[in-house]
């Protein structure tokens, strides 16, 4: 029984291998299979259109490391303008909703005040003092002319004089603060006017309640914000150690939360003289254009700085692959009707910088038709 079991296995045994060497020798005699060199990949163009494999030649390209950092959009300093109200008052008129478009001098709310009245009565006053001090210090002089009064008596007239004189330019001064606007000395009224050209942002009064002159005390709240938003900074923190390598001109690419698929680019514009002792960060600017107006004032955003920038040969960080220690790509080496061939090549690439092109030291040459998509499904092939 023992003896018919090992000989039915030995039997089975032969077939397999007499049937294994039958199919070998079957595809070793069909004329139309050719097999592939080892490391090479042949593809039909169909099985290539199918897999989605890209092939792009190697060029030279601008590769750069970046530095990645936080910081928060904000108004261009130059482009945006604080309204407070020179004068004490009760808001009579709002002249601007907020969201309007301004340009510069049109009226943004009406100001009933006394301060208009006693500004020009100051002025009225002081002018009437100077021309009688005037007058006093000519008739003094004329007596003095005739021997007719002392020195000491046309001197104090004098210093009268000069002390109106300069009361007279102190109150004109303090009235010529209110020119800025439009004053009504009739209904005791103020009309406050944008000073620049700009969106309304921010309002904060209506109709009926108190403001705080701004010359009155130091408490004067910010009554209008007109900015301009078709250009708007972004201010960014810096590490010490990446100080020296950020430069005037650097090119900046930011994001924000609000619109995640979208990068908006810049450049760096002003980088900080000293570092914020407790964060041990120099801050960063950075300008952007806006025209669409998606970025707002107080935004959250992150800013990729690019520094080293060079031009040279490069890869699509896509087409590398890691076999183990080894790094390799995958070139088209050939091609005819039929068939495309692609080839594994061992190649050697600086992986330390953050661009999305790695630089090449050696084993790719410039024209070379590399994978840069779809390199796994070819190393699977193999």
């Amino acid at each position: 029984m023992k003896y018919n079991l090992v000989s039915l296995c030995r039997w089975i045994f032969a077939c397999a291998l007499l049937g294994s060497g039958c199919k070998r020798s079957e595809a070793a005699t069909e004329p139309n299979v050719v097999i592939p060199p080892a490391g090479e990949v042949w593809l039909t163009t169909e099985q290539v259109q199918n897999a989605n494999i890209d092939i792009e030649a190697a060029a030279a390209r601008d590769v750069d490391d970046s530095i990645l950092t936080s910081g928060r959009v904000t108004f261009d300093d130059q482009r945006v303008g604080h309204v407070f109200s020179p004068v004490t008052g009760r808001v009579v008129q709002i002249r601007a909703q907020f969201g309007a478009h301004v340009k510069k001098g049109d009226p943004l709310a009406t100001i009933e005040s006394p301060d208009i009245g006693t500004a020009v009565s100051d002025v009225n006053k002081a002018e009437a003092d100077m021309v009688a001090a005037e007058h006093d210090y000519r008739r003094q002089r004329d007596l003095m002319a005739v021997h007719a009064t002392s020195d000491a008596v046309v001197e104090q007239s004098e210093d009268g004089w000069l002390k109106a004189k300069a009361e007279l330019q102190r109150v004109r001064q303090k009235a010529s603060l209110l020119r800025a606007g439009g004053i009504d000395t009739v209904t005791q009224t103020y009309t406050l006017v944008s000073p620049i050209e700009g969106e309304v942002v921010a309002r904060n009064i209506n109709p009926g309640i108190e403001v705080q002159g701004q010359y009155a005390s130091g408490s004067a709240q910010e009554l209008f914000t007109i900015g301009e938003l078709d250009r708007v900074w972004v201010i960014a923190d810096l590490y010490e150690m990446d100080l020296a390598r950020v430069h005037v001109g650097s090119p900046v690419e930011v994001s924000v939360v609000s619109y995640r698929d979208q990068v908006f680019s810049g450049t760096v514009d002003w980088v900080s003289g000293m570092l914020d002792p407790t964060t041990r960060t120099a801050k960063v600017r950075c300008t952007l254009d806006n025209v669409e107006r998606k970025l707002k004032p107080e935004m959250y955003a992150t800013a990729r700085i690019s520094v080293d920038r060079r031009h040279t040969l490069a890869i699509p960080r896509s087409a590398l692959l890691r076999l183990g220690e080894t790094k390799v790509v995958f070139l088209e080496v050939g091609r005819d009707d039929s068939r495309v061939k692609f080839a594994r090549l061992p190649v050697d690439v600086d992986e330390g910088e953050a661009s999305p092109f790695l630089e090449v030291k050696h084993g790719v040459e410039v024209g070379q038709r590399i994978v840069v998509s779809g390199a796994i499904l070819l190393s699977q092939r193999l």
